[in-house]
């Protein structure tokens, strides 16, 4: 006989990635369909605590262990009572972690919202597919539009945890988004494994630029926002659609990983130098004011200080909008992980901070253009004594934010406002509201 958890609390954990955290919503809405008290990310007593796991690199991983080991203490003092772990972490690794864990009631891999549910005494409700009790601000949201993962990158092992790609067919993602938007959610951001991958499995070919159409059609989004855009294959077709929808943000995310011929062959990335040069160029001339967001891997195995010289006068030529960089990380069963990885760990951390000096100087150069200038800013939050806001060319949490004075504007969360730029730094812009 299943144990029965109506009406007690239920806290979820969840880590890593947003689309982890739409898991996470997802499971959540389920929960409170069943009459379930459910919280997120509290650190109080609970009847039951579900964490939400990434097995994505090394530092994600522990950070999930850690906080796994941090709630079997929890358990051990009476201040939960069962402890659940799902996700990418418990997927790639269950039989290990049932072993080194044991503590933990129950594992469950990704894609086991109903089992979950089952395992809580309560019943899955079809009718929620797509429902989701959020966990950001109330005015933007992530909407996955797929799931798992077709290419080869010898580093990465999304597809062990996730699987194959897997496109949500249009009427599920028009719904959810018109659901969103219905609740006030102003921003979407698109979010996947491989968004420019969308529609192959299903339709036979490419229709991320119309699934692009039908979504800036939705009465009440003004923003829609591009992540996880891959290079390889990037249907040009979609920039038409950016430039001609107002709504659809001048943005996108575009991870080429690094810029050396031999070791995008070695990574399998599919594009080769000379592809993402012109890409990017196709990108800047279609959309002139688009902010283009980038991630790097340094340290990958056998990388020479002519191609991390390489890679660095690429960043410094092309000057990336926004750029994130990680240290290459060993990942067990993925291609890379039998190549030797042979540059010393203090390169690796050399690489990456003269990469990330450079990034601020780019970074100060791009924020300094802008003032003077007014731009539509959405207010995302108060702190302090400042509104923050985000323009149309930054994502919440990972890229620069505007600070505006509360002392003379009382401003609204979730709302736009015609912000002229005063100052900036590295990494913030400071502003004042022209006109309300």
């Amino acid at each position: 006989m299943r144990t029965k958890f109506y009406n007690k609390k239920i806290n979820v954990v969840s880590l890593g990635c947003s689309k982890n955290l739409v898991d996470s919503e997802a499971l959540m809405a389920q929960m409170s369909a069943n009459n379930f008290e459910v919280s997120f990310e509290k650190d109080t007593e609970a009847d039951v605590v579900v964490i939400n796991t990434c097995g994505f690199i090394k530092d994600a991983k522990q950070e999930s262990v850690d906080t796994i080991l941090q709630h079997v203490r929890a358990k051990e003092t009476g201040r939960i009572g069962k402890l659940f772990v799902m996700g990418c972490l418990a997927e790639r690794y269950m039989k290990d972690l049932k072993k080194e864990i044991p503590d933990v009631d129950q594992y469950f891999g990704v894609n086991n919202i109903k089992e979950i549910i089952s395992s809580l005494g309560g019943s899955y409700r079809t009718e929620l597919i797509g429902e989701r009790q959020l966990t950001t601000p109330s005015h933007f949201a992530y909407l996955k539009i797929s799931e798992g993962c077709n290419r080869k990158c010898t580093f990465c092992a999304i597809p062990f945890m996730r699987g194959k790609h897997k496109s949500k067919p249009f009427e599920e993602v028009i719904a959810e988004a018109q659901n969103l938007a219905a609740k006030g959610v102003k921003e979407l951001i698109l979010i996947a494994q491989d968004l420019t991958y969308y529609g192959i499995d299903i339709y036979k070919k490419n229709q991320f630029a119309s699934l692009l159409e039908k979504l800036s059609d939705i009465h009440g989004i003004e923003w829609i926002r591009l992540h996880y855009a891959y290079p390889a294959g990037f249907p040009e077709e979609a920039l038409h659609v950016i430039r001609q929808r107002s709504n659809i943000c001048n943005y996108i995310d575009l991870p080429v990983q690094h810029i050396s011929n031999r070791i995008l062959n070695l990574m399998q990335r599919g594009h080769s130098k000379e592809q993402t040069l012109k890409l990017i160029e196709k990108i800047r001339t279609e959309l002139p004011e688009v902010a283009i967001r980038t991630t790097i891997i340094v340290g990958f195995p056998g990388e020479t200080n002519d191609e991390f010289r390489e890679l660095f006068d690429f960043i410094n030529v092309t000057k990336f909008d926004r750029l994130g960089v990680f240290i290459y990380s060993p990942e067990e069963g993925t291609k890379a992980y039998k190549l030797p990885d042979n540059v010393p760990g203090k390169i690796k951390k050399e690489r990456l901070e003269k990469i990330m000096e450079l990034q601020q100087t780019v970074s100060l150069t791009h924020n300094s253009s802008k003032i003077g200038k007014t731009f539509k800013t959405l207010v995302d939050r108060k702190e302090g004594e400042f509104f923050i806001g985000r323009t149309e060319f930054d994502s919440p949490e990972i890229d620069n934010e505007v600070l505006i004075s509360s002392k003379d504007n009382e401003l609204s969360i979730g709302s736009f406002y015609p912000v002229k730029i005063i100052k900036a730094d590295y990494f913030d812009l400071f502003g004042t509201v022209s006109q309300i």
